[in-house]
């Protein structure tokens, strides 16, 4: 993969500029936890120019959301963001593209009526309110529903009696509830369908059998609602899913200077982006993406024995089985740290940037002990399924014989970012699941050699980190929106092996022995403390 160009290419800055102006590019947007973010790539995949947004949920009504005005202020800077990059960069502005797409957060409920206005505000997949609805599902279907899932939401609003239920004509995603708006389609793209409800993998399209069943379940309480009608269409990678309006090119960039027409590709989720980023696509392959959630992706040879509350079953972006493990709480708890110790140093009169403290940091954990000195770390912000905690509270716990070093105290953050992750791995590794190699992005691999071998203890298998690893979603979707133009010819494997990642720069790492042996100590004090964990939640449920 080729690197953004800079003036020191004046060759490809010049074949760059000619690409934007003529739209012989593709454009990736998706809306994160904290950072809606854009990637502008040439047909070939190699980064042109980005633009970012930052945002964050709320807690409202003990209910993590973001308001829709949010979203399309944040998608305006954001885009407008990605315009000054490419005036800075080529001298240029684009005003259309080969092709775009739109991802974002999975799962989550976004209830609409006939008119396609919002019914409740967004339920994020933060929420963990649906406990009885994922529960009476899962039995029902014989399939894990987590509690994020959309609908384990729409069941639980059945179960309530939530009177919005009687004016409801669509549901879908904020990935969808964008695309829809863009384009005027009810549609998804599978892989983030497949966190709605489940696919059956031989018809990339919803289980039959199971939309009878939920129909017949909610018959008595709700007789008009038929699911089927209410989900999204759902498309694979290399479907076109319509074509940018007028009124959705002003809704992206009220400036009027993008023009209506672009073609878009199915809207995805982002566990599906960082499975395209990663080259993680085909079986044997896998991925982790760490951000304010941290999930695994491992696209599977075969199903799994049997069901695991610890899995979602969801697919890649064409439709493959793929194995989840999603964990609730990410790098956020370590972030915050980060943000700490840089106000410290800006009161010591040492001010530095973000990421310079967030690098320095990280470069401490490597020092420490490899149990973490006796310490533990629970990045608990909201609840985390895995665990079965509805809700969480951070905390940093010690004995009197703990080593409470810098050193250690970060590695033990770091660790308490892949601690659940690494209970739903161990349960993937006795189904014999077989892994080559698992892919890792996010900001965390920014500061190269820290992150990369305390995963690699964490899951018991080689991690790898491609110099595109930071790249991100925003990057895949735009490789996704890139792939219309090459599917006729090409599977989506295929084209990122041999069209995008052919000759990048990968480093691989093995799991090493005292980390190993360092982790499985750390995580078996873990385990021993969530027991904390739950009395503070109790504890302090009232400030909650």
């Amino acid at each position: 993969m080729s690197v953004v160009p800079t003036a020191a290419d004046p060759q490809r800055v010049t074949l760059a500029r000619a690409a934007i102006a003529e739209g012989r590019t593709a454009l990736g947007i998706e809306l994160g936890s904290t950072r809606i973010k854009a990637s502008l790539v040439d047909l070939d995949g190699a980064p042109l120019a980005s633009g970012s947004h930052d945002w964050e949920n709320k807690f409202v009504d003990r209910m993590w959301t973001y308001s829709l005005d949010d979203v399309w202020t944040g998608l305006q800077e954001c885009f407008a963001s990605l315009r000054a990059d490419t005036e800075r960069r080529y001298g240029v502005s684009p005003t259309t593209f080969g092709a775009l797409g739109v991802s974002a957060m999975m799962h989550g409920y976004l209830a609409l009526d006939g008119d396609g206005e919002l019914l409740v505000p967004f339920r994020t997949w933060r929420n963990t309110t649906t406990e009885r609805a994922a529960a009476e599902l899962s039995e029902l279907f014989g399939h894990n529903i987590p509690l994020r899932w959309s609908i384990a939401h729409l069941y639980q609003a059945v179960l309530d009696d939530e009177p919005h239920l009687d004016a409801l004509r669509s549901l879908t995603t904020l990935a969808g509830y964008v695309h829809g708006r863009l384009t005027g389609r009810h549609v998804l793209g599978v892989g983030d369908a497949s966190g709605m409800f489940p696919i059956d993998s031989a018809t990339r399209g919803y289980d039959r059998s199971m939309l009878t069943q939920f129909n017949e379940l909610v018959a008595e309480r709700r007789p008009d609602l038929h699911l089927a009608d209410l989900l999204p269409e759902v498309l694979v990678a290399g479907q076109q899913a319509g074509q940018l309006t007028p009124e959705g090119a002003a809704l992206l960039d009220p400036s009027g200077t993008l023009r209506a027409g672009v073609p878009l590709c199915p809207p995805e989720g982002d566990a599906g982006t960082g499975m395209v980023a990663t080259n993680a696509v085909t079986p044997r392959t896998g991925n982790v993406s760490v951000g304010t959630s941290i999930f695994a992706m491992v696209v599977l040879e075969r199903p799994l024995a049997r069901v695991h509350h610890e899995l979602d079953l969801v697919t890649t972006p064409a439709g493959d089985l793929v194995a989840m493990v999603h964990c609730n709480n990410g790098a956020s708890e370590l972030g915050a740290w980060a943000e700490i110790f840089g106000q410290f140093a800006v009161a010591l009169g040492h001010g530095g940037e973000p990421d310079a403290v967030f690098g320095a940091l990280l470069r401490e954990a490597l020092a420490g002990e490899a149990d973490g000195g006796g310490l533990l770390a629970y990045n608990y912000l909201s609840g985390e399924p895995i665990t079965g905690l509805p809700e969480g509270r951070p905390l940093v716990v010690r004995t009197p014989d703990s080593r409470f070093t810098l050193a250690n105290f970060m590695r033990t953050q770091v660790y308490g970012a892949f601690a659940t992750l690494s209970l739903g791995m161990r349960v993937l590794e006795a189904e014999g699941v077989e892994l080559d190699t698992l892919f890792a992005h996010g900001g965390m691999f920014r500061t190269a050699g820290v992150a990369q071998p305390l995963l690699a203890a964490a899951v018991r298998a080689p991690v790898a980190v491609a110099t595109s690893a930071s790249e991100g979603g925003p990057w895949g979707m735009a490789l996704l929106a890139a792939y219309l133009g090459a599917a006729a010819d090409l599977d989506l494997g295929t084209y990122l092996r041999t069209r995008v990642f052919a000759g990048s720069d990968v480093t691989v790492v093995e799991p090493d022995a005292a980390d190993l042996a360092g982790f499985a100590t750390y995580l078996d004090r873990y385990v021993a403390g969530l027991e904390i964990e739950r009395a503070a939640v109790a504890a302090t449920a009232h400030g909650a």
